[in-house]
């Protein structure tokens, strides 16, 4: 969807009057999905704006901007929550009648739409809580799940949810850790086994090559928690970092929040599991937070153990991932080999 806004008030309105910016629609809330959370990056002024989704008859109003999350703290957020012109009029009807004022015909409420890839992303991700923490998961075998270490390093009892969706209700699983790296490992991830089947689960395509440049989507528990299920976030694999001459990181702009920790990194093209977001950015020097600089672990890092894994429920098929070499070790640690250690 398109927003259009103008931020700063009457600040220079001939530079800021109806600027526009491009989103997704990362979730829905309420009845007939009355509130509308996009990725859209609004500023402050630019509520009361419109929110415009393509058709062939032209752009169409479809919300307008209700608030922008710029700063949470020292993390910038990057998202905006809009509110349905649907439910505005449709709530506003009979002030409208009374008034005197013919109401127009009521658009359609928004509704996400899956990428014709045959995929389902939302059917993958999983919340993932051990004890007060909580992150995401992406679901590999309908009782296999990946994480990161850090959201199950608590060592508490494992609760996981899969994401509702047609024909699944929200329902929790135990799980138990039967792999997680060392601390030492620059692979922050874990492997969950769970008590039941996923039912009716259709597993992810893996992806086998990375293209710079690519839209890309990001899948998890991070901007509304799990208040209202798992939201999308989009944006384009800006880098992958291989060392060797193979991929051991991939960098995104998706906007990652805490509790993203561990969701699905998606092809927009393909519909192809990437991989799985692992952290966000922390400029230690500044104190900020920066979500839209993030990293994921490759899937092709992860595919080989996880073979050997469904074949042989050894948990060891997963120890090569504590044994990677000083160069992946310095990738992950963001500074060049030999330097200083990275401020970020």
């Amino acid at each position: 969807l398109l927003a259009c806004g103008s931020p700063f008030g009457a600040l220079c309105p001939d530079l800021f009057l109806n600027t526009l910016s491009r989103g997704v629609v990362s979730n829905l809330a309420g009845e007939e999905n009355a509130l509308i959370l996009t990725d859209a990056r609004c500023l402050p002024g630019t509520e009361g704006g419109g929110a415009f989704l393509p058709s062939p008859a032209g752009p169409r109003l479809v919300a307008v901007i209700a608030a922008s999350f710029c700063w949470k703290g020292t993390e910038w957020v990057g998202l905006t929550l809009l509110c349905s012109l649907a439910a505005i009029l449709r709530s506003s009807t009979s002030v409208l009648d009374e008034a005197g004022i013919v109401v127009p015909p009521v658009p359609g409420w928004a509704g996400a739409v899956q990428a014709g890839s045959g995929q389902d992303p939302l059917a993958w991700a999983a919340l993932v809580e051990c004890g007060a923490a909580w992150g995401s998961g992406v679901l590999l075998a309908p009782r296999l799940l990946l994480t990161c270490r850090h959201v199950v390093e608590a060592g508490a009892p494992l609760r996981v949810t899969p994401a509702p969706g047609p024909g699944r209700a929200a329902t929790v699983l135990r799980g138990r850790v039967v792999f997680a790296t060392e601390e030492s490992s620059p692979f922050d991830v874990a492997v969950v086994e769970l008590e039941e089947s996923v039912p009716a689960f259709v597993p992810p395509r893996l992806a086998d090559t990375f293209l710079p440049g690519e839209e890309v989507s990001v899948v998890g528990f991070g901007a509304l928690g799990h208040a209202c299920g798992p939201s999308v976030t989009a944006g384009v694999l800006s880098a992958v970092v291989a060392v060797a001459g193979r991929p051991v990181m991939l960098q995104t702009t998706c906007a990652v929040h805490g509790g993203s920790s561990g969701g699905p990194l998606v092809s927009s093209r393909s519909g192809c599991l990437l991989g799985i977001v692992a952290s966000n950015t922390r400029d230690t020097g500044a104190g900020a937070t920066y979500p839209h600089l993030n990293f994921c672990v490759p899937i092709t890092i992860l595919q080989p153990p996880v073979a050997r894994y469904c074949c042989t429920g050894d948990p060891s098929a997963f120890a090569t991932l504590n044994q990677a070499g000083k160069g992946v070790q310095a990738a992950w640690r963001l500074q060049r080999q030999p330097g200083p250690p990275s401020k970020l």
